[in-house]
């Protein structure tokens, strides 16, 4: 899944790109993935493009009459720029292909596809005058970049869930997810299970540098790769995220897993835990 430093690499390739440009032309090829209809997406068509930002994992295309074409990538999603596309409409339904934007004339100038991959689509467009009265942007807590560490302080204060599932929580910090999360808790060296609320001074300190340091230097590898022309591959500077069963790179332990039902996390015993692996619920039930 996209998660804020994938994100920001796609706005910051939009803002050097796009801005400044004209949509022309917005093809629709699923119209599922339209969670608006008033204004319609025609009503892009003809706007300079003055601005794109980012919302926690939400991407956001400004246009000159105040207009914003938002995206959530969801778990399959991606926006894939190139320099001429295609002139003809899509056909509808067909492919990962959801949604065209052309900045400039079709087959002439440049744009972007928004693609989905697999059969469970989540990924999600709104063309909005207020990206607030958007439910998944209302409800964002301050964003993980930008967050301070008394804030942090203030956030976790007499919570009671584990730190995995706060540091995923979009309405307590925007733009983590289930990667990011496993890289940032194994730098600082605190447990997935830990209890959010019970963290110490000194967990807070290593915890809101870890989460500073590991974001920024995965923002920096995206934007390097040019996300938008090449989705990178957003392995190369994990750790222990989807590293199952290969040496912690800090400590030469094995990277364990706790699967779930629809997903998994993965973290190292020696750094994180005690040396004491986490009781994972699949392997228990195979073992009986």
């Amino acid at each position: 899944m996209p998660e804020l430093p994938e994100v920001e690499a796609l706005v910051h390739h939009l803002r050097e790109n796009a801005v400044g440009r004209v949509v022309h032309r917005v093809d629709v090829a699923s119209l599922q993935v339209l969670k608006t209809f008033d204004p319609p997406w025609t009503a892009l068509h003809g706007q300079e493009v003055v601005a794109a930002h980012r919302h926690g994992k939400h991407l956001d295309l400004e246009v000159a009459d105040g207009l914003h074409l938002v995206v959530h990538l969801a778990r399959a999603g991606w926006l894939r720029w190139a320099d001429t596309m295609s002139a003809p409409p899509p056909k509808q339904g067909r492919g990962p292909l959801a949604l065209r934007v052309h900045l400039g004339p079709p087959g002439q100038g440049p744009g972007f596809d928004l693609t989905e991959a697999g059969t469970k689509k989540g990924l999600a467009a709104w063309i909005v005058r207020d990206p607030k009265t958007i439910a998944s942007v209302a409800r964002l807590g301050p964003d993980a970049l930008g967050i301070t560490r008394t804030q942090l302080e203030d956030l976790f204060d007499k919570r009671t869930e584990r730190l995995k599932t706060s540091l995923t929580d979009q309405t307590l910090i925007a733009g983590i997810g289930n990667a990011y999360s496993d890289e940032i808790m194994h730098m600082a060296r605190l447990s997935p299970y830990a209890t959010t609320g019970k963290l110490n001074s000194e967990q807070l300190d290593h915890l809101h540098e870890a989460m500073l340091t590991t974001l920024t230097d995965a923002v920096a590898r995206s934007v390097g790769q040019d996300a938008a022309r090449l989705k990178g591959e957003k392995r190369s500077g994990l750790r222990v995220h989807a590293r199952t069963g290969l040496p912690c790179p800090v400590c030469g332990d094995t990277v364990r897993e706790v699967s779930f039902a629809d997903k998994a996390f993965q973290y190292c015993p020696t750094c994180q835990t005690g040396g004491k692996p986490l009781a994972d619920r699949r392997l228990s039930r195979l073992l009986k």
